[in-house]
C-alpha cells in the first residue's frame, strides 16, 4: 500500500476547511482540550452535531492530544485507517474466495478510486474511515463466526458492530450485508436449481425464487442468527433519527416534497454509478435540484430495473453479480436521501462502502465475461494495472483540491452552478482570512441562489458590520432569524449591531435569546452585561460578566470590565484581581494597565 500513502502524502501540509472542522475540532472546547474524563463524558452524551457517535470524539480528542491543532497530523490517522481498510477488505475477499488477483484489484480501486478522496483527505469524515474499520472487522469475525459457529466468535460480532455503530450510524446496513455474503461467496445458502428446472427464468438458469423457497429454512435460520444485530442497528438508527428531529437536521424535509426526494434517489443510484466509471468533475457539494425532467427519473428506473432483472437471472452461474448489485443498493439507503438529513443532493463520502459491491461485479464479471479470450491472461493484467493508475492519477488530482478552504470551494464553484454552499464556504475562507471585501459577493450569490440560507445572512452581517455598514448588517442578521428563529448567533450579531447603534433597549433581548439557545455563549453574557451596564444596571452587568470569564477564562476584555463594574461599586481588591488577570492574559492591554494602576492608588489611600 505503499502507493496510496504516496497518493495522500500531500494532506500532512493541508489545513483544515471551514466546513465542519470547526464543529469538529477546531471551534470545540470539548475536543480541544485532548482526552479528559469530563471530554470523554461529554462524547458519550452529547448529540451534537446529529449523531451519537463517542468513538468518533474520542479519536479527534486523541488527535489533539497527540498533534495539538497541527492539521497535518489530524489528517494523518484517516490516511492510516483508510490504508487499514484497503488492507482488510483484500485479506478479506481473499480468505473468503480464494481468488487473489482479483481481491486485490477489488482492494486496488478501493484505495484509489477518487469518489473516496473525500472520505480521507476531510478530517471531519474521520466517521467514514474509522466506521469502515470496524465494519471490516465485524465481516473478519463473522467469517470466522460462519466457518466455525461458536458463542464466543457471535459476541466478537456484537461488539465489533456496537463499536461500528458507536463512530457512524450509517453502518445499519451490515446484518443485510453478513446476509449477502452467506449467499456468496461463503455458501451458506446453497440453491439447488436442478429440482426446478420447471421453472427456468431464462437459457441456463432455473428459476432463483424457487430455489430460495427450496433453501427456506436455512434462509430463516440465517435471518434469526442476525437478529441480535438487527437489534442494534434498529436501536441506532432510532437514536439517530430522535437526534436529528431535534436538532433540526430533517427541516429539508417539509421543504422538499417526497416525490421530489424519490425522483432524486433514483437519479442518484445512477449518477454514482457514472462518477465511479468517469470520476470527472466532482465537488465538495452538490446543490440539491428543484425539480428533475421526466426522461432522466424515468430512464434511471428503467435502468435499476434492468440491472436488477439481468443480476438475478445470472445468479445460478455468477452469484457475485446479485451480491455484488444488492449490496451497492443496500448499503446506500441510508443516504440515498428518502429521510432527507441535510442540503445536497448527493456526495462523494456516501459511497465509501457501496462501491465495494460495483468494484466486486466488475473484479469478478469482466474476468468470466473474458473467459474464453485466447488473451485474456496477458490482457486482463494490464488493463487492471492502467485502470488503477487512471484512477491514482484522477486522485492526486483531487486530492490537491482539499489542500484549504480556498481551493476547495473554488473547484466546487468551477465544476457546479448554483452553488449556494460553495459560494457561502469561500465567502467564509476568504473574511476568515481578513479580506471581507472579497467575501461580500460570495455571500451575496449564496443568498441570491438560496434566498432561505440563515447561515449565509448571518455571515454576511457580519462582514458588513465589521465594516461599519451596520444598518445593512440589521437587515441581514433579520433574515437569518426569519429562516432560523433559533439562531443563537443570529441573535448575538443582531444585538451587537443594535448596541453598536446605540440602542441598548433592542439590543437586550436579542442577547438573552443567545445565551437562552446557548448558554455557553461567553461573547453573548459580554455584550448583555455591556448593555446592562451602559444602562447603570452594575450589579446585573456584573453577574453577566462574571458568567462570561467562567466560561471563556481567557476573556481580557471581559475580565478589564468586570473589573470596572466592581470598581464602580466600590469593591476594589476585587477589581484589583480582574484588572491582574486581563493583563496576565494580554500583557500589552493597555486599559487595563491604566486600569489596575489606579485601582492600586485608590486602595494604597484607603489604606
Amino acid at each position: 500500500m505503499a502507493a496510496t500513502v504516496a497518493l495522500y502524502a500531500p494532506v500532512r501540509h493541508f489545513e483544515f476547511v471551514t466546513w465542519d472542522d470547526p464543529n469538529y475540532i477546531t471551534e470545540n472546547p470539548h475536543v480541544q482540550g485532548g482526552l479528559t474524563w469530563a471530554s470523554v463524558l461529554w462524547a458519550l452524551t452529547t448529540s451534537d452535531p446529529p449523531y451519537w457517535h463517542p468513538l468518533t470524539w474520542l479519536s479527534h480528542m486523541l488527535d489533539v492530544q497527540v498533534f495539538g491543532l497541527n492539521a497535518g497530523g489530524h489528517h494523518l490517522p484517516n490516511v492510516l485507517l483508510h490504508i487499514g481498510n484497503a488492507i482488510l477488505l483484500f485479506g478479506l475477499l481473499h480468505w473468503m474466495t480464494g481468488a487473489l488477483g482479483r481481491s486485490a484489484f477489488v482492494a486496488g480501486l478501493f484505495a484509489f478510486h477518487p469518489l473516496h478522496v473525500e472520505s480521507v483527505a476531510w478530517v471531519s469524515e474521520r466517521k467514514d474511515v474509522l466506521s469502515t474499520l470496524f465494519g471490516m472487522l465485524t465481516l473478519w469475525a463473522y467469517v470466522s463466526y460462519a466457518r466455525q459457529p461458536r458463542r464466543g466468535r457471535y459476541l466478537v460480532v456484537l461488539l465489533l458492530f456496537a463499536l461500528g455503530l458507536m463512530t457512524k450510524p450509517m453502518l445499519v446496513t451490515l446484518p443485510f450485508m453478513l446476509l449477502l455474503l452467506d449467499v456468496w461467496p461463503l455458501g451458506r445458502v446453497r440453491f439447488d436449481f436442478a429440482h426446478h428446472r420447471s421453472l427456468r427464468s431464462g437459457p441456463g438458469g432455473g428459476s432463483v425464487w424457487a430455489a430460495l423457497r427450496g433453501q427456506r429454512s436455512v434462509v430463516l435460520r440465517l435471518v434469526r442468527e442476525k437478529l441480535p444485530l438487527l437489534v442494534l442497528a434498529v436501536a441506532s438508527s432510532l437514536v439517530t433519527f430522535v437526534i436529528q428531529e431535534q436538532v433540526g437536521a430533517f427541516g429539508e424535509l417539509g421543504v422538499r416534497p417526497w416525490d421530489l426526494r424519490l425522483q432524486n434517489a433514483v437519479v442518484s443510484y445512477l449518477a454514482y454509478i457514472g462518477t465511479m466509471l468517469w470520476p470527472e468533475g466532482l465537488a465538495a457539494f452538490y446543490p440539491y435540484p428543484q425539480s428533475l425532467p421526466a426522461w432522466q427519473v424515468v430512464g434511471s428506473i428503467l435502468v435499476l430495473i434492468g440491472v436488477s432483472v439481468a443480476v438475478i437471472r445470472a445468479a445460478r452461474r455468477h452469484p457475485y453479480l446479485p451480491v455484488g448489485w444488492l449490496w451497492y443498493l443496500g448499503t446506500m439507503i441510508p443516504v440515498i436521501g428518502l429521510i432527507q438529513a441535510g442540503d445536497q443532493a448527493l456526495a462523494d463520502r456516501f459511497t465509501y462502502v457501496p462501491l465495494i459491491g460495483l468494484f466486486i461485479m466488475v473484479a469478478w464479471g469482466i474476468p468470466e465475461l473474458l473467459a474464453r479470450w485466447p488473451y485474456r491472461s496477458i490482457a486482463l493484467p494490464a488493463a487492471a494495472g492502467l485502470t488503477l493508475l487512471a484512477c491514482a492519477i484522477s486522485s492526486w488530482n483531487q486530492v490537491q483540491y482539499w489542500k484549504s478552504s480556498l481551493t476547495l470551494w473554488t473547484r466546487a464553484l468551477d465544476v457546479t452552478t448554483g452553488n449556494y454552499r460553495a459560494h457561502h464556504n469561500l465567502g467564509l475562507a476568504l473574511a476568515i482570512s481578513g479580506k471581507g471585501d472579497e467575501a461580500i459577493p460570495y455571500f451575496s450569490e449564496a443568498v441570491r441562489f438560496k434566498p432561505d440560507f440563515a447561515e449565509a445572512h448571518n455571515n454576511l452581517g457580519s462582514v458588513l458590520a465589521n465594516q461599519g455598514k451596520l444598518d445593512q448588517a440589521i437587515v441581514h442578521f433579520s433574515e437569518a432569524l426569519r429562516f432560523k428563529p433559533d439562531s443563537a448567533e443570529a441573535h448575538y450579531r443582531l444585538g451587537l449591531a443594535l448596541a453598536r447603534l446605540g440602542k441598548g433597549d433592542q439590543a437586550i433581548p436579542h442577547f438573552s435569546d443567545a445565551i437562552r439557545l446557548q448558554p455557553d455563549h461567553a461573547e453573548a453574557h459580554y455584550g448583555l452585561a455591556s448593555a446592562l451596564d451602559d444602562q447603570g444596571k452594575i450589579k446585573e452587568a456584573i453577574a453577566e460578566y462574571t458568567e462570561a470569564v467562567r466560561i471563556r477564562p481567557d476573556f481580557a476584555m471581559a475580565h478589564n470590565n468586570l473589573g470596572v463594574a466592581l470598581a464602580n461599586e466600590g469593591r476594589v481588591d476585587e477589581a484589583i484581581r480582574e484588572f491582574s488577570e486581563a493583563l496576565r492574559i494580554q500583557p500589552n492591554f493597555a486599559d487595563a494597565r491604566n486600569n489596575l494602576a489606579t485601582m492600586l492608588e485608590r486602595k494604597k489611600e484607603r489604606d
